[in-house]
């Protein structure tokens, strides 16, 4: 009688918690809102030309978006007209930003990382996802890692079968 040999799934059974940050994407589309064209001469915020922009603009095709507020114009621009546009696009947007898409999407992974109960990963060997379809910010990784460093008892980069230590606790 021939013996059965078992196989043993070793990534299964090492305890590793794989933390996947495209798991965390927003779906919202991303759309940067350019105030150039509001500008007079592409220069100057008129007051009275500017509220009436925001009185009359349709902000409601910004439901569920995410937009990165920017002037690709040299214009000194005051502080006050980026408020009128937030207090504006508020009740449609998911996010909106003062910067560019790339800042828009930290904040966005930011957002959802302060939101996870980091709690359950307490003691834990952590492995971060490293490879996704989505684009996953730098700065997700290391807002996830300063998140899990004071928490976990190892952090590992990459896929189980081949990662990159991170860090690990020493007793």
């Amino acid at each position: 009688m021939e013996e059965q040999l078992e196989i043993e799934n070793k990534v299964l059974n090492s305890g590793l918690i794989t933390f996947d940050l495209e798991n965390l994407y927003h779906s919202g589309e991303r759309i940067p809102f350019d105030i150039k064209p509001l500008l007079y001469r592409e220069m100057i915020v008129k007051e009275k030309d500017f509220r009436e922009y925001i009185k009359t603009h349709d902000w409601s095709q910004y439901q569920g978006k995410n937009i990165a507020f920017i002037c690709t114009s040299d214009a000194l621009v005051p502080t006050w007209a980026y408020m009128l546009l937030a207090k504006a696009i508020q009740p449609y947007a998911n996010r909106y930003v003062f910067g560019d898409l790339q800042l828009l999407e930290s904040i966005l992974f930011y957002d959802a990382i302060s939101k996870i109960n980091m709690e359950e990963f307490k003691d834990k060997r952590v492995i971060v996802k490293g490879c996704s379809d989505k684009n996953v910010p730098v700065s997700a990784y290391v807002e996830i890692t300063n998140k899990l460093l004071p928490l976990v008892k190892s952090i590992m980069y990459g896929e189980a079968c081949s990662n990159v230590p991170i860090f690990k606790r020493t007793n």
